[in-house]
């Protein structure tokens, strides 16, 4: 009744039935794999066939991931749910979530990108606009002691974050979200450690829009990394001059807003509005949150699917 439940409510897990479906055959195999790998991995102990028998199935285990995902549900909420042990819930999880992770963001039936040199491939070969923002995610302040601790502070927030860099295409679709960084890592850092520089300036000419953050990027890749407009009058500017750069702010304020509406969506899923689990699984957690999120625009998108 549970997953009957889970399956026939979208609200639950931000995903149509069909969408589901799809999960469940494509890495219901996966996971059995990993699984019995794991299983020989290490010396047997009993004969083949003998133990414990699991009785939380991989439906189950990925409908728990999802709940957790979307809306940040305890292991103990949802141990009580499923009728297991605690104990299971966080182990399907923790065997869920990289699989997610590594599917990659849809952008058609069947076509899937992983990596950042994939997106601006893409970006070059269909014509589109990319636009590139940095978000933050609050965690868990690390532990009094730890020689690291200083680097999770946020500039910009004051508080304990980390940053993923999230790029759309022009309509706002989700196709890349960065591994996590610590939240004093600055955007346009961020985007250096990535490689974006390198992969424009040797790649296709494609157009980047950015925010104010990334200022610098243009020169560095030919004009590909389009910003905000430069102020040049700090006090005591023309009045021609202020209506000037604000009509300019403004165009490449509205033509960059998609992204700012991909975070949000982003944002919908609980895990990533503020994450209070260990933050080594940060990076599986965004990484699975925008495969999921794409692949379901991907199939809202697709006039024979059911909705």
């Amino acid at each position: 009744m549970t997953r009957a439940v889970i399956v026939g409510n979208r609200r639950i897990t931000g995903l149509s039935a069909d969408v589901i479906a799809e999960l469940v055959t494509e890495l219901g195999p996966l996971w059995h794999e990993r699984h019995q790998a794991r299983l020989a991995s290490r010396p047997r102990r009993r004969a083949v066939g003998a133990g414990a028998k699991y009785r939380f199935v991989f439906v189950d285990r990925l409908l728990a991931a999802l709940v957790h995902l979307r809306h940040g549900a305890t292991h103990d909420v949802l141990s009580c749910w499923f009728g297991v042990d605690r104990s299971t819930i966080t182990r399907a999880v923790g065997e869920v979530r990289p699989l997610l992770a590594e599917r990659g963001c849809t952008i058609s039936p069947g076509v899937r990108l992983r990596t950042l040199a994939e997106i601006i491939d893409h970006l070059g070969a269909s014509g589109q606009t990319g636009i590139v923002d940095g978000t933050e995610i609050r965690v868990r302040r690390p532990a009094t002691g730890r020689t690291d601790r200083d680097k999770f502070i946020s500039g910009k927030n004051k508080q304990n974050a980390v940053k993923t860099m999230v790029r759309t295409d022009e309509n706002g679709r989700v196709l890349f979200c960065s591994p996590a960084r610590p939240g004093s890592c600055a955007d346009i850092t961020h985007a250096r450690q990535l490689g974006l520089v390198k992969l424009l300036a040797d790649g296709p000419a494609v157009e980047i829009l950015a925010d104010a953050g990334y200022q610098g990027l243009g020169a560095q890749t030919g004009g590909r990394v389009v910003t905000s407009p430069h102020r040049k009058f700090k006090k005591d500017a023309p009045d021609w001059y202020e209506e000037m750069h604000e009509r300019r702010r403004k165009a490449h304020s509205s033509r960059r807003i998609r992204v700012e509406h991909g975070i949000a969506h982003l944002k919908n899923w609980r895990a990533l509005a503020r994450h209070l689990g260990r933050r080594e699984h940060v990076s599986d957690t965004i990484q699975a949150v925008a495969g999921l999120l794409s692949h379901q625009q991907t199939a809202d998108l697709d006039p024979e699917r059911e909705r």
